[in-house]
């Protein structure tokens, strides 16, 4: 049957007129086998002859070609004779596939050889000429109809050559109907890969990148050895489908989750992970690590906005990624945190220099709007030595020297050592210590007096806290303090001390002793919100007398124009307080400055009793400056007659200091007391 088609391909394919059409038709009406033309533009049946009109349950042609074959037309099937079209325009190609036909609506399987046919109006249409029935099985029916529409891609090449099957998505996929397997990927290496793999286990899959109808598009592939069943020769099954949108979806998701939205620059997630890929492969004294941020960052949002700090940090990170090198990754860990990973180094010297490279960019002004910033930056360099096994440890030493760089003044690059790294471990445990210390009580109050010049007596005692270490005994607040103020346990260990002092102070008030009690609020401490709260709370302990308690507040917090440190002030001498600006001198403050803020006393710094004499001029007019606004003086750190006698003559009130006596428990003050009054008459 398939011949008596051919015999007609030449007149089929070249002449075009009804005269030629005509003759055609009548060879066609002579077979036996059902033959039709089928009109793909309109989806009509322009041509049966009887035994295809016998097929598909039609009395005449006309009859036939009044049907809309469109109705009830599966997508599937339109797209796949459109393609059809396409391949008899490009060549003279012919198929043969299994069809369930539906005439009146009854399935009909058929195996159908289509082959293209020119219309007397220069169209292409399609002839269909069946061989055979198709086996009625149901099973098989429905494998063959499940393929014609299945999006799952499927095809049969020869091995190393052409096509030899391939089902309409495959087909719609292709770029030709003769695209060669090899010449399907964008990487010709998938390629390789694919079919050393084939060859070696008889299977793989793999997802690739090939070049298809629609353009380059993500493939997930199952490629197999296998046998043509038509001639028994070697052959290869592909079964693919396109996985490009789920491939976008999820490199835009694993790009969201690697990358900081802000800078564009990788996040600590990513960091976290090539550190871990480097560490696993043994690069350990390969790398190094780069830890920076800009110096007093906050500042800048605090003072220009969050707009403006943005602005920076974008900046800044455009420039190291405008000098990145081979083999380096940048990220941004957060805030104004960045990490350098240089990759394929071995001498610090070299991630040295790299240091100074980022130093340098960053230094240059930068425009925000109307506003020019300069900005400095610290790092901590960190040469990744072989003992590190672990990525995390890596990141602490970089950490380390970052912090060393803060701490040494900032605007500088430390390379971190093992020095720094046993001095971070003991201030860790410190850290630790504290924590439990506070939560354990371990502080106790010593009391200072201060004595009045004049009469003699203890006029004051100042609050001075002590750390009771249970191993390594009684610790001075120099050894903790800027710890506590760094961690933000000050807040709770501040809230101790004044509720412990005020408690003692109100015992000693309830007894009928009249001296005051001072103790320092640390700049950390003042900015808490809860602080007010705290102060006021204590108003109700039993015996306390408000205005027997001073509240000592550094010299910095007095520089400037600030409104809300005024309003503090005044809330806690509204509630019957005292107020007194400690280490005075040393805070640049002058008399605009401290007359705005409610201060009954000023305290001027112990570095200027030491320098007594040369100090003279300075402690004089400190001294008038307070009378000024009517605040009485205190010096503190007296510790020689020299002094006291210095001090009471430039017009100094109180002094407290080592001369007359150290910190004492609140047990011993009572003897102490008596002993330096009666020093303080024989002065």
């Amino acid at each position: 049957m398939i011949s008596r088609a051919s015999d007609i391909d030449e007149q089929r394919a070249t002449p075009t007129d009804d005269h030629v059409q005509d003759r055609t038709y009548r060879a066609l009406r002579n077979l036996h086998v059902p033959v039709w033309i089928f009109d793909m533009d309109n989806k009509r049946i322009v041509f049966a002859n009887a035994a295809a009109l016998q097929l598909w349950d039609a009395e005449t042609e006309a009859d036939l070609s009044a049907r809309d074959l469109s109705q009830g037309m599966s997508a599937a099937v339109a797209r796949r004779l459109r393609q059809y079209q396409r391949d008899f325009l490009e060549s003279a190609a012919t198929y043969t596939e299994d069809w369930t036909l539906y005439p009146k609506g009854k399935p009909v399987a058929l195996k159908l050889v289509y082959s293209g046919y020119r219309m007397a109006d220069g169209r292409m249409a399609m002839m269909c000429e069946v061989i055979n029935q198709v086996s009625d099985d149901s099973e098989n029916l429905r494998k063959t109809d499940a393929l014609l529409h299945a999006d799952v891609m499927v095809t049969m090449f020869e091995e190393d050559g052409p096509p030899i099957y391939f089902n309409p998505a495959a087909r719609k996929s292709m770029t030709s109907a003769s695209q060669l397997f090899r010449s399907m990927f964008v990487e010709p290496e998938d390629y390789d890969d694919i079919m050393f793999e084939v060859h070696s286990r008889g299977e793989h899959r793999t997802i690739a990148r090939i070049f298809t109808a629609a353009g380059e598009t993500w493939h997930d592939l199952s490629v197999r050895r296998c046998s043509d069943p038509a001639t028994g020769h070697p052959a290869i099954l592909v079964t693919a489908f396109d996985v490009t949108e789920l491939k976008t979806a999820r490199d835009k998701a694993r790009h969201l989750a690697e990358t900081d939205p802000l800078t564009n620059c990788h996040n600590r997630n990513y960091l976290n992970q090539r550190l871990d890929q480097l560490m696993q492969s043994g690069a350990a004294g390969t790398f190094g690590l780069l830890y920076f941020d800009l110096d007093r960052f906050k500042q800048i949002n605090d003072v220009f906005g969050h707009d403006v700090g943005d602005t920076v940090l974008k900046e800044a990170a455009n420039r190291i990624q405008a000098q990145l090198r081979f083999g380096e990754t940048l990220a941004r860990l957060g805030g104004d945190e960045f990490v350098l990973l240089v990759e394929h180094i071995e001498e610090s010297a070299t991630l040295l220099q790299r240091a100074e490279d980022i130093r340098a960019a960053l230094g240059k002004p930068i425009q925000c709007g109307e506003t020019r910033l300069t900005v400095t930056t610290s790092i901590g360099a960190a040469l990744v030595a072989e003992d590190v096994t672990d990525w995390s440890e890596a990141m602490r030493r970089a950490d380390i020297a970052l912090y060393h760089s803060k701490t040494s003044g900032r605007d500088r690059c430390s390379l971190f050592t093992r020095q720094m790294g046993r001095e971070t471990s003991e201030r860790t445990q410190l850290e630790n210590d504290l924590a439990d210390a506070i939560r354990s009580d371990q502080f106790i109050l010593l009391y200072q007096p201060r004595i009045n010049l004049a009469s003699g007596l203890v006029e004051s005692v100042e609050a001075l806290v002590r750390w009771q270490h249970p191993v390594r005994g009684l610790i001075a607040p120099g050894a903790f303090i800027p710890l506590c103020e760094e961690t933000g346990m000050i807040d709770a260990l501040g809230e101790m001390i004044i509720r412990k002092a005020c408690g003692q102070a109100g015992e000693w008030h309830a007894q009928g002793y009249e001296f005051s009690v001072s103790m320092n609020v640390s700049p950390r401490q003042f900015e808490d919100a809860a602080l007010i709260d705290t102060i006021q709370s204590v108003t109700h302990l039993p015996g306390l007398r408000p205005e027997k308690i001073e509240f000592e507040i550094t010299e910095s917090l007095l520089v400037g124009d600030d409104a809300a440190t005024t309003e503090r002030l005044k809330t806690i001498q509204s509630l019957g307080f005292r107020i007194a600006a400690d280490d005075f001198g040393t805070g640049y403050s002058n008399l605009a400055n401290i007359s705005r803020f409610p201060l009954q006393s000023i305290k001027i710094d112990k570095s200027f009793v030491d320098q007594l004499p040369d100090s003279k001029p300075i402690i004089q007019l400190i001294v008038t400056l307070a009378h000024q606004i009517g605040a009485r003086i205190v010096a503190e750190g007296a510790e020689t007659i020299e002094q006291v006698r210095l001090l009471k003559s430039l017009g100094c009130e109180q002094v407290q200091g080592f001369y007359f006596s150290r910190p004492v428990s609140a047990q011993e003050l009572f003897g102490t007391i008596s002993k330096l009054q009666r020093r303080a008459r024989e002065l």
